[in-house]
């Protein structure tokens, strides 16, 4: 790498966004030096509003507080997409014992006459908290916007067209997640932890700073890194499908969320993962080719199928 990092990069949306061209050239390089060496990069200057998150936060306390038994009457599908998956059922790839938390989805909402409508699976709204539905549709939105332009801002490296992954993105099949981490119980399998180490399976993860530590990072080095930041910024990582397209330029970078060390209390997360829509192909793009493509094309619909039966949300 070009330079040695002590700690995952900051980047200002902002200087992108509304910036000069001496400007937006900083963020392009800043952002694809910081996916190269770690994966990572801590997102600031963003348009999603500090209220918003905190409404969002409360609202997630709110349901995960409920009893099982209510939460259950939103349970997903076999599939996981959207709705409420509980404790103990999500796994990562090549894990046996299940991650402690619990979970619920939001997928993207499309109009009675929109085509897609028979594409995607719909969402689930729980009947409590009030506002639960207008305000996680309001921070998908947010984020998506964030997802959007850190997209573009990666075009120019991999000398592609600007709104290249914007295309693929757009009306694609992107989750909104809540995550809850509970305590962890006293009986729980010693192997077990809040999230074993795995990589994401779709282009980029926007991750609203969490409310609780526990995030690291496995660097290139091979040392975990805890990831902390301000809550007001946002956590940005590649997933899988970013390192297939690129052909491994930008790896997908494994990471985990650890059992406290402190107090044993909940821990409450917020990752947008952005896919692309499931026709789109992930195939090398041709500046990436060097001694020549390790994967062979696959649609993003089939690849996310492949996905989800390795980490037990599909049969």
């Amino acid at each position: 790498m070009a330079r040695k990092f002590d700690t995952v990069p900051e980047i200002s949306l902002r200087a992108f966004t509304q910036g000069d061209a001496r400007q937006r050239k900083g963020v392009i390089d800043a952002l694809m030096e910081g996916f190269q060496y770690f994966g990572f990069i801590i997102l600031k200057d963003h348009a999603v509003s500090r209220d918003l998150l905190r409404r969002a936060y409360d609202l997630s306390r709110a349901f995960f507080a409920l009893p099982v038994e209510e939460k259950l009457k939103y349970a997903a599908g076999p599939d996981g997409q959207r709705g409420y998956t509980p404790f103990g059922r999500e796994h990562a790839k090549g894990h046996a014992v299940s991650d402690l938390k619990e979970f619920w989805h939001v997928g993207r909402e499309f109009s009675r006459a929109s085509p897609l409508r028979d594409v995607y699976p719909p969402n689930l709204w729980p009947e409590n908290p009030p506002e639960f539905r207008s305000t996680f549709l309001q921070l998908y939105e947010a984020l998506e916007e964030a997802g959007f332009a850190m997209l573009e801002a990666l075009a120019p490296s991999l000398d592609v067209p600007d709104d290249y992954f914007r295309k693929m993105a757009t009306n694609g099949n992107s989750i909104l997640r809540l995550l809850h981490y509970p305590p962890v119980p006293a009986d729980a399998d010693p192997n077990a932890v809040r999230a074993a180490a795995h990589e994401d399976i779709n282009l980029i993860t926007i991750l609203v700073a969490a409310e609780g530590g526990g995030l690291e990072l496995l660097d290139r080095d091979g040392e975990w890194l805890a990831v902390e930041t301000d809550p007001d910024n946002l956590i940005v990582d590649a997933g899988d499908m970013l390192a297939r397209a690129t052909n491994d330029v930008i790896p997908a970078t494994t990471h985990r969320v650890v059992n406290p060390k402190g107090p044993n209390v909940s821990r409450y997360s917020m990752p947008f993962f952005m896919h692309p829509h499931s026709a789109a192909t992930l195939e090398c793009i041709p500046s990436c080719k060097g001694a020549g493509a390790k994967y062979p094309p696959i649609t993003a619909g089939d690849f996310l199928k492949q996905r989800l039966q390795e980490i037990g949300l599909a049969g």
